[in-house]
């Protein structure tokens, strides 16, 4: 399945109870070969009504993350320099709820595929719920922060999510070491 083929078969998905809710799908947004892959939890209010991954503040705090590390969103822009953005579910959970382990196992192909397209060198896992949804693994997301993980030929870096870290300012720097990690690990020379 291509890129829109895959999107039409989100867009038309009924596999799980979130259907009946959404708006719309919220399949990804960003450069299709962008060397980066930036994963979050699952779409919000905005998300929804946009159809468009990480938009309102949360998504200003990750173009500005994004932007200190010399990367961008932008569709056309340089592949090594340029990111993706999906979320591990395609449909916003009922008042912001952390996605279900059903949701996430009917969602999960459509993340699998969009990662097998884009054949990413680097993913951002960004929170708890992403992380596991990319890595499997059930460790609270300190134990899977500061460390290099595998996923087929990507490296997975874990880091907090945009929104936490609006609630939690104090968190930033290790953010911000999550995203230096990633840099070194990808080979991307500082702006």
């Amino acid at each position: 399945m291509d890129w829109p083929a895959l999107q039409q078969t989100v867009a038309g998905c009924r596999a799980c109870a979130l259907c009946q809710g959404r708006t719309q799908t919220v399949f990804g947004a960003g450069h299709q070969q962008g060397q980066w892959l930036i994963v979050g939890e699952a779409p919000g209010a905005q998300e929804d009504a946009l159809g468009e991954p990480f938009v309102g503040p949360s998504g200003q705090l990750l173009d500005s993350m994004l932007q200190a590390l010399g990367l961008s969103r932008q569709t056309d822009g340089e592949p090594n320099r340029s990111v993706y953005i999906a979320n591990a579910l395609k449909c916003r959970p009922p008042a912001n709820r952390t996605p279900q382990a059903q949701e996430l196992q009917a969602c999960a192909p459509f993340l699998q595929r969009q990662i097998a397209l884009q054949q990413p060198r680097t993913i951002l896992a960004m929170g708890k719920t992403a992380a596991q949804a990319l890595l499997g693994d059930p460790a609270p997301l300190g134990q899977l922060r500061g460390r290099v993980h595998s996923l087929g030929g990507s490296s997975v870096i874990v880091t907090y999510h945009p929104s936490y870290l609006l609630r939690s300012p104090g968190e930033k720097a290790k953010a911000w070491a999550d995203l230096c990690l990633a840099a070194d690990t990808a080979g991307l020379p500082q702006k």
